[in-house]
């Protein structure tokens, strides 16, 4: 079974930090990290560049989750149906919008 295939790995539903190379009308990362740093659960795979990257047609995926504390978490993956990555605060430039903690 290759990634694409995984239905246990959930899709980032929706992108709108306009800063990210892989975010043109969607994510175009294969799969993203959510991260955790300073109290937010931050997209590690944010890349602020002006050329567009990742693959041509895919679905992202959230390929790991290291925040612990997210109810959505079990065994650092993901376990939510979905999730919306937008705009953080100060240094939080893409913040996984659908973390919570437990």
């Amino acid at each position: 079974m290759t990634t694409l295939e995984n239905p246990a790995m959930p899709a980032v539903h929706s992108c709108t930090v306009s800063g990210c190379s892989y975010n043109h009308d969607g994510c175009h990362a294969f799969a993203i990290t959510v991260r955790g740093d300073n109290g937010a659960a931050d997209c590690g795979t944010f890349i602020p560049l002006s050329t567009k990257g990742g693959l041509e047609k895919v679905v992202a995926k959230v390929g790991a989750c290291s925040r612990v504390d997210c109810m959505h978490n079990a065994s650092l993956e993901c376990t939510a149906p979905s999730v919306r990555i937008g705009p953080g605060q100060g240094e939080h430039v893409a913040n996984c919008l659908t973390y919570q903690t437990s």
